[in-house]
């Protein structure tokens, strides 16, 4: 039975893809406007850092695109979710709510800190935080002591919840914002992976107090590396440029710093690729959406195994696509990696839970039943917009 199925698995993948010899990456970036051209002036005058127009003209083309009112280019997802959690407020020893499943980069922004991760569990119709779970979790362990949010089984103050949006499926942001709103917490969305991804018209990353974007070499458009903080608050806008920017005060020649600061500010060079790629992005999006309609109907066909597609209320930049198995099965999942990628195929499983990684193996969490169950579930398959041809 599990040959039939890697089998059939196999097939869909060709049927949807037309690839029959090529390797095909799990996402491949496409450069196919204005990438050299731009680079090639950073380079051909010399500005190539940090200084340079493309970096604020890549800002502004994100504040047009997504509608939030101040984007703030950095080096990476990491620095960007770093940042904005310390501009949430969060602290050493103050717990952060983020989902078990997710990729590593959303523990270690918070562990940067000093603060401890606290592991919500996630739901099957949108792969992320389940809003539901959490609030009674809360109702459970949570108290509150003046306008502040405390773990009563740890003593640590909840300082803030970070949802991510898994694979570019936007999670149910009506609901968690009650939860936010009920017990005093910052909301920080974690949208590194959904750039292009609406909740209800609205783009994700603008319902917390702030959100951030990544556009690392396997996102939905890239800067080779990079990232962005994105706010509706000029003033979380100013202060996130100005500590990511080593917190110097402007002048002419010296050297003044008010505060502790990062070198986190996005290159010229890295940001002259994403204006180019920026240009794309509606094309971009709309061959990921047709590439994901005919995972859609080659896996209609497929018994034991389902096709993630994008939740209710919400358009999904799909930027991993992703095939569930009908049940657990890790020794068949393992099957599936290893024939797929030896038929030509980059397939990956989901990022092993975090709490299941040494160093957050004592971390609070609630019950992480779906989450444990999605992990033996999901493999991610090849999702770049070039296979849509």
């Amino acid at each position: 039975m599990a040959f039939g199925v890697v089998k059939t698995i196999i097939q869909a993948l060709h049927n949807a893809t037309n690839q029959c010899s090529t390797l095909l990456s799990l996402h491949e970036p496409t450069f196919a406007g204005n990438e050299w051209t731009y680079v090639k002036e950073t380079i051909d005058t010399g500005w190539v850092s940090t200084a340079g127009k493309y970096v604020n003209d890549f800002e502004v083309r994100l504040q047009e695109y997504t509608g939030a009112k101040r984007a703030i280019a950095v080096a990476n997802g990491t620095a960007a979710l770093h940042v904005a959690l310390l501009l949430a407020g969060v602290e050493r020893d103050t717990e952060v709510i983020m989902p078990a499943l997710t990729f590593a980069a959303t523990a270690a922004a918070a562990a940067y800190i000093g603060a401890v991760p606290h592991f919500a569990d996630s739901e099957y119709a949108t792969l992320g935080m389940d809003p539901d779970k959490l609030a009674a979790h809360l109702d459970a362990v949570a108290e509150r002591r003046g306008n502040a949010t405390y773990n009563r089984q740890t003593g640590r103050r909840i300082a803030a919840i970070v949802p991510m949006h898994t694979f570019g499926h936007p999670v149910r942001l009506d609901e968690l914002c009650a939860v936010c709103e009920k017990w005093g917490i910052v909301m920080v969305e974690d949208s590194a992976e959904s750039l292009g991804s609406f909740y209800k018209g609205k783009h994700t990353g603008l319902f917390g107090k702030l959100g951030i974007l990544s556009f690392n070499g396997n996102k939905t458009i890239t800067t080779g590396g990079g990232g962005a903080i994105l706010t509706d608050d000029d003033a979380l806008g100013d202060l996130a440029k100005h500590i990511t920017t080593t917190a110097k005060l402007p002048h002419k020649w010296e050297y003044v710093h008010d505060m502790v600061g990062f070198n986190y500010r996005m290159p010229n060079l890295n940001a002259a690729l994403g204006c180019a790629q920026m240009e794309q992005l509606p094309g971009f999006l709309q061959k990921k959406r047709t590439l994901a309609e005919r995972y859609i109907k080659a896996f209609a066909g497929v018994d034991g195994v389902s096709f993630a597609a994008e939740p209710a209320d919400s358009v999904s930049n799909y930027w991993l696509n992703a095939i569930l198995l009908d049940k657990a099965d890790m020794a068949l999942r393992e099957d599936i990696l290893e024939k797929t990628n030896a038929a030509g195929f980059m397939t990956r499983p989901a990022w092993r839970l975090m709490n299941r990684l040494p160093m957050y193996a004592g971390a609070p969490r609630m019950d992480l039943s779906v989450a444990e169950d999605l992990e033996a579930r999901l493999i991610n398959i090849p999702s770049g917009a070039g296979l849509a041809g």
